[in-house]
């Protein structure tokens, strides 16, 4: 019985760990890297294992981060079930078609240039085909339903409030007689966040611990303060005739902030004819967000039966066709757009950036986790000239980061979730993180009683 760990090890992105018992392999979820292009291309296509040797794919949730590399375990063998919450389901299915058709957009846009340069042309890490065949594969699964995996291995989800679907995973495993409980949290959410409910703690008691470290060694500014902080931007933004550009995640973060816009244009305080939700999958995940009523949280639900729009339909104008986001380039502030992706690495946002990142009016507001090496983290970190599809721009437009729309438990919550577990489990393994925070947070953990508490190594095995 062992765990590899094949991505999101002291990183952020790519989350990929196999479980191997009773000779067969179970990989917990099954994400893209993010970051430096070449090197995350290069770990994108080198799995560190054999697709085809892969029984079965047990998903956390969505992200793209979490879910974006699973038509490329199909296309190169894997056969089995790919499991997840009927949410999670229902977002893959548009999710990784998006992904599929922003590959094939990306390569064919660079490839422009590389043509022109005569130098050696891209292929997409996968297509549209991939994405669909993938989703023959997906099962949906209510949450708290014990699922059979394989012989010796069955899953329950739990709500992990982090994106609607979002579970920590509870894995009963049997070997030789010997029975271990793992329980994997995915991304972990915060308490009272719009939309989604809290994250649940099982009454398992673990053996062993997979938990995610993103802000393993940091602590975020009150939700609450959230709107009033938006707000300020905007008047300031707005009184020079600016625009903000809102690189969000399509799934999770995008309809939390049209939530809260929403809520704030109802109450007049901001012009509600001045906001864009400029992305296609956005509008295909928020019709998906409308279906499952289920994961909501009590005040959303409590607005769904007072307006019957929570999301902002009737006052917040949403933008499919390539023709109308190209439009909003011509058209002059002020005004504000959320586009994916979330940390500027591909899609829609990128055209935004291009156009307006030069104009001292306008801003860029970072409302997410920014990996390492992505466009999104140096331009959150100030860089004053940033590379957009390989031209150098200058950038004089104002960046604000605010945290407190982060979707990711900070350190104290994270230890508050591990300190209700029924029982600390001897091992834990701190993912999801960089480096540094991966680290502190394991060390916190071991302080906080689990004496096996480590970040383990890309690539590393561990036997349970």
């Amino acid at each position: 019985m062992y765990i590899e760990f094949h991505g999101a090890a002291r990183n952020v992105t790519g989350s990929r760990h196999l479980l191997g018992l009773n000779g067969h392999r179970i990989l917990l979820d099954c994400g893209l890297f993010q970051g430096r292009r070449e090197e995350s291309d290069r770990l994108n296509r080198e799995f560190g294992f054999d697709p085809s040797s892969i029984d079965a794919v047990v998903m956390s949730h969505a992200h793209i981060d979490h879910s974006g590399a699973l038509p490329a375990l199909v296309k190169h063998g894997f056969r089995g079930a790919i499991h997840g919450t009927l949410a999670t389901a229902d977002l893959m299915s548009v999710m990784l078609r998006d992904s599929a058709m922003i590959q094939e957009k990306d390569v064919e846009f660079v490839n422009k240039r590389l043509g022109r340069n005569h130098e050696p042309l891209r292929e997409p890490l996968y297509v549209m085909e991939d994405a669909d065949r993938t989703m023959e594969h997906v099962h949906g699964h209510p949450y708290y339903e014990p699922i059979p995996v394989v012989p010796g291995v069955t899953a329950t989800y739990y709500d992990a409030g982090h994106l609607l679907g979002s579970a920590v995973v509870v894995l009963q495993l049997s070997e030789s007689g010997a029975k271990k409980t793992l329980i994997f949290t995915g991304d972990l959410g915060r308490k009272n966040v719009p939309i989604l409910r809290d994250p649940e703690v099982p009454a398992d008691v673990p053996d062993a611990l997979i938990i995610e470290s993103t802000y393993g060694d940091r602590e975020h500014a009150p939700i609450e303060q959230v709107e009033n902080h938006l707000v300020e931007l905007v008047q300031r933004v707005f009184a020079r005739k600016g625009k903000i550009i809102i690189p969000a995640f399509a799934v999770g973060r995008t309809q939390e902030l049209v939530y809260t816009v929403a809520r704030l244009i109802r109450a007049g305080r901001i012009p509600g004819s001045a906001v864009y939700v400029d992305s296609p999958l956005a509008v295909d995940v928020t019709e998906v967000f409308r279906r499952h009523p289920e994961a909501y949280d009590a005040e959303i639900r409590k607005i769904l039966e007072e307006t019957g729009d929570p999301f902002g339909f009737r006052l917040i104008q949403y933008v499919r066709s390539v023709e109308e986001s190209k439009a909003l380039n011509d058209l002059s502030g002020p005004y504000i757009v959320i586009s994916a992706s979330g940390m500027m690495e591909q899609g829609r946002v990128l055209h935004h950036l291009r156009n307006n990142i030069e104009d001292p009016r306008n801003a860029i507001l970072v409302v997410g986790y920014q990996a390492a090496n992505t466009l999104g983290r140096r331009i959150a970190d100030g860089a004053t000239e940033v590379r957009i599809f390989g031209e150098t721009f200058e950038r004089r437009a104002e960046v604000v980061v605010m945290h407190e729309f982060s979707a990711h438990a900070d350190r104290v919550e994270l230890l508050q979730w591990v300190n209700r577990l029924k029982q600390k489990p001897t091992r834990a393994f701190a993912v999801h993180g960089e480096e540094s925070q991966s680290l502190a947070f394991a060390a916190y953990m071991r302080e906080a009683g689990i004496p096996q508490a480590e970040a383990p190594r890309l690539g590393e095995r561990v036997e349970l």
